[in-house]
């Protein structure tokens, strides 16, 4: 006798509409084009007061062990030998040197930067009360600033020449603007473009593990460095990372680190991510991303905020950037 069929169960859920292929959610995909790369940098680069004071009282500790063992070293090295005593002192003294060097090194740095910051200062608080008097001092710590930079002579030639026809701030900064920070403005973007172009270019075609990341995090720093550099506040290692954070902080606290459908559409000739794997969707998000970085660290580093000349357009910059780069791959 055989046995009767089953019927089959059906469970309904209280609360949820059911759901149907067409309505279905999308399978939530880890590797699709969301940034992961440069979200991850940002996570890394922010850190809050506790963490500062973790790192800094690590590092004290660090050096204070690091300075009983090669003490020790030393004085036992003279307890044996003389000889070999002296030369490790010599070394010693050697290495202190030299940590003093790149002490000052570090220190000028942070001064070229803070100066920056003040001519930028100085020049929003002239612009927002019209003060010419505070203008002209401006333009005069501008023209100091690239005194010694001989592409910048003709440049300022021109602004000396002219800046006695003006009468208003804004006109006289932007005359600056104009005359001298052009060239800067160009080399800058170029920087931008070529750091979001190498961070795209390894994001889609090396599949290792966490090479997006160390990519990303190499280009936007040297990305970084070299924009201060080139508007003059030439930076050190530690000052590098302070504008490396201090930019993706202000990024993140934004919510700019967000990239919408409408840049990846622009970037991508529309059906860019639907044709090609989803490694290249994340280096075109990966790319777009580090163009904001640069965007936002031209801000920073400029000596006078934009005002005669117009900002980079981050669309106008990444597309730029990438579009002959995957163009071929999607055709």
């Amino acid at each position: 006798m055989a046995e009767p069929r089953k019927a089959a169960v059906l469970i309904e859920l209280d609360g949820e509409a059911a759901l149907t292929p067409a309505t279905a959610p999308p399978v939530p995909d880890g590797d699709g084009a969301g940034g992961a790369a440069m979200q991850r940098l940002a996570f890394v680069a922010r850190t809050n007061g506790l963490g500062r004071f973790f790192w800094a009282t690590f590092s004290g500790l660090a050096g204070f062990v690091l300075s009983l063992l090669a003490w020790d070293f030393v004085t036992g090295l003279f307890a044996r030998n003389s000889l070999l005593g002296g030369v490790a002192l010599g070394l010693l003294a050697l290495f202190l040197l030299a940590s003093a060097l790149i002490g000052l090194r570090e220190i000028s740095a942070f001064a070229r930067l803070r100066r920056l910051d003040a001519i930028r200062l100085a020049a929003e608080a002239a612009a927002a009360a019209g003060d010419l008097a505070a203008a002209r001092l401006v333009v005069g710590r501008v023209q100091a600033l690239y005194d010694a930079r001989p592409e910048m002579q003709a440049g300022l030639v021109r602004l000396e020449a002219r800046k006695g026809d003006l009468f208003d701030a804004d006109g006289l900064m932007g005359l600056a603007e104009t005359e001298v920070l052009v060239s800067a403005d160009r080399a800058a973007v170029a920087a931008v473009e070529q750091a979001a172009r190498r961070v795209a270019l390894v994001t889609a075609f090396v599949p290792l593990a966490l090479a997006d990341v160390v990519t990303a995090l190499v280009a936007n720093l040297g990305m970084i460095r070299r924009i201060a550099e080139i508007y003059g506040g030439r930076s050190g290692t530690l000052g590098s990372w302070r504008l490396v954070r201090t930019v993706l902080t202000h990024l993140a606290a934004t919510g700019a680190l967000a990239v919408g459908d409408d840049l990846i559409h622009s970037v991508a000739g529309g059906g860019l991510l639907s044709k090609l794997s989803r490694r290249f969707g994340e280096g075109v998000v990966n790319g777009a991303l580090t163009a904001r970085v640069g965007v936002a660290a031209i801000d920073v580093c400029r000596p006078l905020p934009f005002h005669a000349v117009p900002r980079p357009k981050v669309s106008a910059l990444v597309q730029r950037a990438l579009t002959g780069v995957f163009g071929a791959a999607g055709t």
